[in-house]
């Protein structure tokens, strides 16, 4: 998004479309799980109350569910909603892939940009 190459936005919980911890996006994805974002408490209520639980472990996907602190590819959509709905998570710019531009606008995720070691060492996670 930043006119460099895409960073890695997570590797645990492994996340992006194709769980390879980029929020890269292709011809399959379409969701465009193309925001990395920091999820934050209201973030994960906000987007079970729209149907998209993201807290509740799903075993068989290989989804260990999310906490608060977790960097993860999320929807271009859903990031949208929480942001109109004021509950949006934080936004790992490096990591965003630039076609969520076509979905948010740069100010909205610049308004929720935060800078995220790749390593957070041992106090993070």
């Amino acid at each position: 998004m930043l006119g460099g190459e895409l960073e890695p936005c997570g590797i645990d919980p492994l996340t992006g479309f194709y769980r390879d911890g980029s929020c890269r996006t292709g011809p399959e994805d379409g969701g465009r799980h193309t925001i990395c974002a920091v999820v934050t408490s209201a973030f994960l209520e906000h987007q079970r109350g729209i149907g998209n639980d993201l807290i509740t472990p799903i075993p068989h996907y290989s989804f260990p569910g999310l906490v608060p602190g977790d960097r993860w590819c999320v929807t271009a959509l859903n990031w949208l909603r929480a942001h109109e709905d004021g509950a949006a998570a934080y936004v790992v710019l490096a990591s965003t892939h630039e076609r969520a531009l076509e979905v948010v606008s740069l100010a909205a995720l610049r308004d929720h940009a935060v800078d995220v070691p790749p390593d957070p060492g041992p106090f993070g996670g």
